[in-house]
């Protein structure tokens, strides 16, 4: 499993959904046997030019980054204000570059204007500033910590939800805030590229995976492919826009429209089983491995199906019988505090399992010396399978170029020095219970966690960028105390660690990509502080159009509840309180949920993956505990595509399947732009379409009757 570093929900469960897209890549890229294509790929650009790093960085490839971020960062932030459960998008990002410019390039050709050649560096630019974008639109908390600041959010609960503890969103401070720690990331590891990527040889699968992809992409046979995936995935994205433009005209109150479809009956729909009719989602499941999205659909039929029936059932022993829905003291804390527990549980036991791996493969990576890039046989003299040979001369020029256009090492440092101590100074200003003293210690900590975590991502292909915020939540929520904004403080520190750790895990995964498609280091470093400085204005604005043009954004069951703000701003709460305001049985039950995710990830790990492949994933099954099951059965439905296109002709799923897909999630993300803006101009939509049982439909035409 791999993970492009941002993600989702929870980043493990994006780790998750990119596994099936890099196997699909590769087998694209190397055919049926994947070492030729890696041994024989810089033979197929022999006699091509790399172009210098400043050749890289075109005005065109600049100009593609910023549309495709807007859009990717769209996609995102819907996403994230909804399931929080985001797919990787890498696959699309380098398609979509890919295609856009060569079109572009053609159509100048053609009038005279340019002659300059559309190179697989300048496509890696492409990637690396969309991903570094959109990977902002995660990252920033705006579903998860920083939203949790919000009254929207803190109103939902009855603890610390005080002044002190509420930032509400504002343009200027997010933006702010977003410069500040994200830069942060982009220095902390600057200086240990040559010691990860060369000497480690760590994998960065993601990376690495996207890499063969836009090489590939670049022959004369991706090229021919990569036209027929845009030209299917541009009508999958034409027909998501317009089957959102008409689903809109249905939706003129609450609740109505096709989202709340009762497919299965009203009573199904009264728990939460309903199918909602969204691109969006279905494209998810297309995305997602199938295991992924049957976990989330048994998470949703155990909870809702089975759990909190039995526990409304309780209503006036367990807790009172006259309490609010709303109130975090009856159901609705229930299945709150049950979803962190879990979410804690599968955290930690992948916490524990990822740093002791990967700290004994780097104990025994250090204690190593370097060896020749030749093999050598046992007889001592040079080993010549040809296969062999080329495979270390792509090395030896890969390293080639990467060693070439150095970063300096003071630029590093002195980046990170002079942006830490800015945040030391600006930070408390944003966030007062936030103390300097409280962001120098994270300053000092975070390169070492962001180092953990990027020697963890290439080794093993997952990012606990979430996790290590987890642990700051705690850790400065039990410093700071629940007096004098401890929430805040805890959550800031815990936005602050994320986007640190998280662009740090990314910046090598992009290096990862340039050393493979021979981009400069010099050009990938530009392009992510271009895509990262796109990203922290893209991703505050549409956050902030969001907030505006829909009223119920933040309210739990509306269709922007960003499930996960609610979910970290109580984790800030235990942290500086406690466990006393859980309600009853709510402690014992969250131990349990949160023993059964460690047992669980055991089993999966111990029995061998022939068998895993058949056990659920904690961490998917999270995902509906709070928010609801139904889109489970969109991201089903989409893995059920998936799974009949493979059986009818498999090589064709592979090969457009992500097209299908990304074109689905793109052209449904896309409609919430006009959308937002009807909304603003409170343009509402003629029609309410609503679904009514037989009984009421008839008093319903007996009260009409009567007028």
């Amino acid at each position: 499993m791999a993970s492009q570093g941002n993600a989702a929900v929870e980043e493990e469960v994006e780790m998750t959904s990119t596994g099936s897209n890099e196997e699909n890549v590769k087998r694209r890229n190397g055919g049926n046997d994947e070492a030729e294509e890696v041994v024989s790929v810089e033979r197929t650009f022999d006699g091509v030019r790399v172009p210098s790093w400043t050749e890289q960085l075109t005005v065109r490839a600049l100009v593609v980054s910023f549309f495709l971020s807007v859009m990717f960062c769209v996609i995102v932030m819907k996403l994230n204000l909804t399931t929080g459960v985001i797919p990787s998008l890498n696959v699309a990002a380098s398609l979509l570059g890919f295609v856009f410019v060569k079109l572009l390039t053609e159509a100048l050709e053609h009038t005279g204007l340019l002659r300059t050649p559309f190179t697989r560096q300048e496509n890696t630019v492409i990637r690396t500033c969309v991903v570094a974008a959109y990977g902002l639109a995660f990252s920033g908390g705006f579903g998860t910590y920083l939203f949790g600041m919000s009254s929207s959010v803190s109103s939902q609960t009855t603890e610390l939800n005080d002044a002190d503890n509420i930032k509400d969103p504002k343009l200027g401070w997010m933006i702010g805030f977003m410069f500040i720690v994200s830069f942060l990331g982009l220095f902390s590891l600057v200086p240990l590229r040559k010691k990860m990527i060369i000497d480690y040889k760590l994998m960065y699968l993601s990376g690495t995976a996207t890499a063969y992809m836009i090489n590939w992409f670049h022959t004369a046979q991706g090229e021919k492919l990569a036209k027929k995936q845009v030209w299917l995935s541009g009508k999958c994205f034409i027909g998501s826009f317009l089957w959102g433009f008409f689903q809109w005209f249905y939706t003129g109150g609450d609740g109505c429209g096709f989202a709340t479809f009762p497919i299965l009956g009203l009573e199904a729909y009264e728990h939460n089983f309903f199918f909602d009719f969204s691109p969006t989602f279905v494209g998810v499941g297309m995305i997602c491995p199938h295991l992924v999205n049957i976990s989330a659909l048994l998470g949703g039929i155990i909870s809702w199906g089975i759990m909190w029936p039995l526990i409304e059932n309780q209503k006036g022993n367990w807790f009172p019988a006259d309490i609010s829905a709303d109130s975090l003291h009856g159901l609705r804390g229930y299945k709150l505090f049950i979803a962190i527990a879990i979410v804690l549980g599968d955290g930690v036991y992948n916490f524990i399992k990822v740093i002791s791996r990967a700290s004994v493969s780097f104990i025994a990576a250090y204690g190593k010396h370097p060896t020749s890039t030749i093999p050598i046989s046992d007889d001592g003299q040079p080993d010549i399978d040809p296969c062999v040979k080329l495979y270390d001369d792509d090395n030896e020029k890969r390293t080639e170029i990467f060693l070439k256009d150095q970063i300096p090492q003071w630029v590093a440092y002195a980046g990170y020095v002079v942006v830490a101590i800015i945040s030391i100074i600006t930070l408390p200003h944003i966030f007062p219970p936030l103390k300097w003293y409280y962001v120098l210690v994270t300053s000092i900590f975070a390169p070492v966690l962001a180092f953990c975590n990027a020697y963890d991502c290439g080794l093993t292909g997952l990012s606990l960028a979430s996790n290590y915020g987890k642990l700051a939540i705690f850790v400065i929520g039990a410093w700071a105390g629940s007096s004098d904004g401890g929430v805040l403080a805890a959550l800031a520190a815990c936005g602050v660690i994320i986007s640190i750790v998280s662009t740090a895990s990314d910046l090598m995964q992009d290096f990862k990509t340039g050393y493979l498609t021979l981009a400069s280091p010099r050009s990938m470093f530009v392009s992510r502080v271009f895509g990262t400085s796109i990203g922290c204005v893209i991703g505050p604005c549409l956050f902030w159009l969001f907030f505006n043009a829909f009223e119920d954004v933040g309210v739990y069951g509306s269709k922007y509840s960003a499930p996960y703000s609610m979910i970290y701003r109580n984790m800030a709460v235990l942290g500086v309180q406690g466990f006393g305001s859980l309600p009853k049985h709510c402690l014992t039950l969250s131990c349990i949920f949160f023993a059964l995710a460690i047992v669980v990830n055991l089993i999966r790990d111990m029995v061998g993956k022939k068998v895993a492949r058949f056990i659920p994933i904690p961490m998917a099954m999270v995902i509906p505990f709070y928010i609801g099951p139904h889109f489970a059965m969109d991201t089903v439905l989409g893995s059920l595509i998936v799974f009949v296109w493979e059986k009818v002709n498999k090589r064709e799923a592979d090969s457009f399947g992500p097209a299908v897909a990304s074109g689905m999630i793109c052209g449904d993300g896309m409609w919430m732009l006009p959308q937002a803006f009807l909304a603003l101009a409170r343009v509402k939509p003629p029609i309410c379409m609503k679904f009514l049982s037989r009984q009421m439909n008839e008093k319903v035409d007996a009260y009409m009757a009567d007028l």
